[in-house]
């Protein structure tokens, strides 16, 4: 569900609904930025502080970002199923390898 508009009344000074606009321009750079040093914090081992900081920005995007969230989080399973789907492909790949290094081996007596 996004957000909608406020229709405007007649008695606004004229330019607030601008004024509105612009006071909400910093919540999507705020989201980004949140989100990528959560994950840099993540990545250099600081768990906590990892997780706060992208919870933070995840709670950010939800108030922000109703409607693309909530397409992502539909998506999500799919995403993670293709994911899965790779993954076993992957497995099985090293599995045939690992049994043809096997044969070789055993061809070459090592």
């Amino acid at each position: 569900m996004g957000a909608a508009p406020l229709p405007q009344r007649f008695d606004y000074p004229q330019g607030h609904v601008e004024s509105q606009r612009a006071e909400m321009e910093w919540v999507r750079p705020t989201v980004g930025g949140t989100l990528l040093v959560g994950s840099l914090l993540l990545l250099t081992g600081k768990r906590k502080a990892g997780l706060v900081v992208v919870a933070a920005g995840a709670a950010l995007a939800l108030l922000e970002e109703q409607e693309a969230v909530r397409d992502w989080w539909g998506a999500l399973p799919r995403y993670l199923d293709d994911a899965q789907r790779l993954l076993d492909q992957a497995q099985t790949t090293i599995d045939d390898l690992s049994a043809k290094r096997e044969k070789l081996h055993a061809i070459l007596g090592h």
